[in-house]
């Protein structure tokens, strides 16, 4: 005896399968219909404000990414196989998030209007999926906090200290290799020229955007090792440092050669450039080294 098989269409609309749950794709397209109503006009405003500084200049790439990181779990997040959603945590987290977005917005606190977006993306996989799809984007949840602007009082108590760090050292070893240099807080003198160390150079939103792409790569590579893991993400804080010192000396050293036009001109956008690559390059470095002494350790 025959019988005929049929196939059903892919994606959203196949049926679910059993043991599994496919949700509606309307029900997807209308939460992001309602994310972007809310969170595009913020974020076309910080387009053309802290965004476009220096210091803050790392939100719309985080953004970008962690919407990127959420769509690589797609097969998780859309396919089958959903726990059973969680309505009740869903809507605590969905009206935490609005009643932060609504204070947020009418106040112009941006650390309460950009950082509801988390709880609101969270709330909303709640109430469509479940717990195994939320733990799926845990961590593009947890990449879009480098995103989110800190009050400016904690910014500027933090940053001080490690711009006069920052610009102490860099005149110190400019000091050992000859350079007539000299320092007053902040503020480097070099030849006849004086560099201010600005927050951008040595800031906490620098220890921040460099701290995310160190995590970024953790992700990434997803090491087995816990203490690989842990002990990279401590070290991406020194390995900050250790940038923030080499962009304050090329900055340094171009405008005693070339002039204050050159520093502040184009080659100050280099030096920022240079700044990320020797992070990076740093990363990868420790990151191998750490590898090797993990493999030494196993085969001891």
């Amino acid at each position: 005896m025959s019988s005929a098989t049929g196939s059903a269409a892919p994606g959203l609309l196949a049926g679910p399968p059993e043991g599994g749950r496919v949700p509606d794709a309307a029900a997807w397209l209308l939460v992001a219909a309602a994310l972007a109503l809310l969170y595009l006009p913020t974020f076309w405003g910080l387009a053309g404000t802290i965004w476009a500084s220096d210091e803050q200049g790392h939100g719309p790439i985080v953004l970008g990414l962690s919407a990127w990181l959420i769509w690589r779990q797609r097969a998780v997040l859309f396919g089958p196989g959903a726990a059973a959603p969680r309505p009740g945590l869903a809507w605590a987290l969905l009206l935490a998030a609005g009643a932060a977005y609504a204070l947020g917005r009418s106040q112009d606190i941006l650390l309460l209007e950009v950082g509801s977006l988390i709880p609101m993306v969270a709330g909303s996989v709640l109430m469509l999926r479940g717990p195994r799809q939320l733990r799926a984007i845990a961590f593009a949840l947890f990449f879009m906090l480098f995103m989110v602007p800190l009050p400016s009082s904690v910014v500027d108590a933090l940053t001080q200290p490690m711009k006069m760090a920052v610009s102490q050292v860099a005149t110190q070893l400019l000091f050992w290799f000859g350079y007539p240099v000299g320092r007053s807080g902040v503020i480097i003198h070099i030849g006849q020229y004086q560099l201010l160390v600005a927050d951008a150079c040595a800031g906490l939103h620098t220890l921040f955007t460099l701290e995310a792409i160190g995590l970024l790569y953790l992700n990434l590579v997803r090491s087995q090792s816990m203490a690989r893991n842990v002990t990279l993400a401590l070290l991406i804080v020194p390995i900050s440092f250790i940038a923030n010192v080499m962009r304050v000396i090329v900055l340094a050293l171009i405008t005693f050669y070339f002039g204050d036009a050159a520093g502040q001109g184009f080659m100050h956008g280099f030096a920022g450039m240079l700044l990320f690559v020797t992070a990076l390059l740093l990363i990868l470095l420790v990151d191998g080294v750490l590898a090797m002494l993990l493999r030494g350790r196993r085969r001891a």
